[in-house]
C-alpha cells in the first residue's frame, strides 16, 4: 500500500527513517495485506444530446427523472448508439466510484459486491464498466445475472435542459449468497450507500446489505455510509438517524444531505449533531470546501498550529491536529473538527461535479486503511498508542480529501485515471511522525 497522500517516495511504506520499529517489515516478513469491501448498485452513467422529439418519442418528461423498463432502455440505448448521440459513457455507482478511486490512490486491493449481467458484449454498458474500473478492484465476487446492469441515461435537450431515464436492470438483485463473510470481516472498512436500503420489497439488496453490515459490526470492522441524496433522507429522517446510531462508524454527506438529516443548514453544526450518533463525519460543502469531524480521547487531542477559525462553534479547529478515534474507545471523548477551502480556490472550470464527494471519501478510506495496514504490520509502533481510526490527523486527511476532489472536478469522469501528483509534507505531518 502507498502512504496516504502519495507524498515523495521516501514517505511511502516502509518509512524506516521515521520509525525504527518499521524494520520489522523485513524482506523475510511479508507484509500483511489489507483491503476494503463495498456493496454497490452496478451501473453506468450515459450522457447524450437529443432533439425534443426524442423525449416525446419515448414518453420522457423533460427536466425530470423517470424509471423506465429494461425494454425501453434497450431501445433508447440502441437509437442513441446508432445515431452517434452519446457524448460520454462512464462506469458509475457511488460505491464503485469510491472503490476505484481508493485503489488508484492506494495501489491496493478493494472488493466490490454487486450484480453484473452474465453475458457481456464488446461495446456494451457492462463492457465499458469493466474497462473503466481499476484492475486493483476485485470484481471476482460479482453476482452474474441475466439482463442489463443499471443505466442512468442523461438526455440533454437543445436548450440545455437535462432529463434522466433510469434503468434499474439487475442492479438490486444481489443475494446474500454472493457475499464473502471472511473478506468483509477481515477488511479495513465496509462501504455502503443509502441507496442500497431503499429498494423495492421484492428486491434482495436491502437484506443483503444489512447482513453485510451485521458481519462487519460483529468483527469490529468500520461501516462507512455515504448518504447518496437528500431525497432519500427527507422522508425517513428518524429512521436514518437510528440506523446511523446502530450501525455506522463514518458518515459521508454533502451540505444538502446534512440539512435533511439534521435540520442544520450550517455544515459545522450538522457535523456536531451527527457526532452524537457516530464516530466520524465527512461533509462536503461545494464552494465552501469540506469539513471533517470526529471524536478523540481527551489526553490524545493535539492543538493546531494554524489560525483558529470562527464559526457556529467558536475556534472549532483548535484540536484539528488530533487523530480520529471511535467514541467507544474514548474514556473522555472530545469532539474535534477541521475545515478546508477548495484546493487552489477550486478549478477555473468545473467539468463534472458527479463523484467529487466520492473522491474525497476515497481519500479518507485510504488513510483509514493505511492505519490498519500499519497496525497489522507494526503493532508496537508509537503510532498506535491508542485505537485511532486513521493514520493522519483530521487536518491532514482533509487536505488529502480536498486534493482528490479537485482532481475529479477538473475531468469529465467521476473516476481517477491516475494517482495524485507528488507533494511536500506539511509541518504537521513531521510533528506526528517524529
Amino acid at each position: 500500500m502507498k502512504f496516504p497522500g502519495q507524498r515523495k517516495s521516501k514517505h511511502f511504506f516502509p518509512v524506516e527513517s521515521r520509525d525504527p520499529l518499521l524494520s520489522e517489515l523485513s524482506p523475510l516478513n511479508k507484509p500483511i495485506a489489507s483491503h476494503i469491501c463495498g456493496i454497490d448498485q452496478v451501473l453506468v452513467d450515459i450522457e447524450a444530446h437529443v432533439p425534443e422529439s426524442f423525449l416525446a418519442k419515448y414518453g420522457l418528461s423533460k427536466g425530470h427523472s423517470m424509471l423506465i423498463e429494461p425494454a425501453k432502455a434497450e431501445a433508447i440505448y440502441k437509437e442513441l448508439t446508432e445515431n452517434d448521440l452519446i457524448v460520454s459513457e462512464y462506469a458509475g455507482g457511488t460505491i464503485g466510484n469510491t472503490l476505484h478511486n481508493y485503489s488508484v490512490l492506494s495501489d491496493d486491493r478493494s472488493v466490490l459486491f454487486g450484480v453484473m449481467n452474465e453475458s457481456i458484449r464488446v461495446g456494451s454498458s457492462s463492457y465499458r464498466y469493466l474497462c473503466n474500473t481499476s484492475s486493483k478492484v476485485d470484481l471476482n465476487y460479482l453476482q452474474p445475472a441475466a439482463g442489463s446492469i443499471g443505466q442512468c441515461i442523461t438526455l440533454i435537450a437543445p436548450d440545455g435542459e437535462r432529463s434522466f431515464a433510469i434503468n434499474k436492470g439487475v442492479m438490486n438483485l444481489l443475494d446474500v449468497s454472493h457475499l464473502d463473510k471472511t473478506l468483509i470481516q477481515t477488511g479495513s472498512a465496509l462501504v455502503i450507500s443509502a441507496y442500497l436500503v431503499r429498494c423495492d420489497a421484492h428486491e434482495p439488496m436491502k437484506d443483503t446489505t444489512m447482513q453485510a453490515v451485521a458481519w462487519a459490526k460483529e468483527a469490529g470492522v468500520p461501516v462507512v455510509l455515504t448518504m447518496g441524496t437528500k431525497f432519500i433522507v427527507e422522508d425517513r429522517k428518524d429512521w436514518w438517524q437510528q440506523f446511523i446510531r446502530d450501525n455506522v462508524t463514518v458518515v459521508a454527506m454533502n451540505e444538502d444531505e446534512a440539512l435533511a438529516l439534521t435540520g442544520h443548514s450550517d455544515p459545522l453544526l450538522a457535523c456536531e449533531q451527527v457526532l452524537d450518533w457516530t464516530d466520524m463525519v465527512l461533509c462536503t460543502a461545494g464552494p465552501v470546501g469540506l469539513y471533517l469531524a470526529a471524536h478523540v480521547e481527551d489526553d490524545q487531542k493535539r492543538d493546531t498550529s494554524r489560525q483558529l477559525l470562527p464559526g457556529a462553534i467558536p475556534e472549532f479547529n483548535r484540536f484539528e491536529f488530533s487523530r480520529p478515534m471511535r467514541k467507544a474507545d474514548c474514556q473522555q471523548p472530545v469532539k474535534v473538527y477541521t475545515h478546508i477551502s477548495p484546493y487552489m480556490g477550486g478549478p477555473d472550470r468545473i467539468k463534472n461535479t458527479n463523484g467529487a464527494g466520492d473522491g474525497a471519501l476515497a481519500a479518507v478510506l485510504h488513510d483509514m486503511a493505511a492505519n490498519d495496514y500499519h497496525r497489522l504490520n507494526v503493532p508496537n509502533s508509537s503510532k498506535h498508542v491508542a485505537q485511532f481510526l486513521a493514520y493522519s490527523s483530521l487536518s491532514q486527511v482533509s487536505k488529502y480529501a480536498n486534493r482528490v476532489s479537485y482532481e475529479v472536478l477538473v475531468q469529465h469522469s467521476p473516476r481517477l485515471s491516475r494517482g495524485l501528483p507528488e507533494r511536500e509534507d506539511s509541518l504537521e505531518e513531521v510533528y506526528w511522525d517524529q
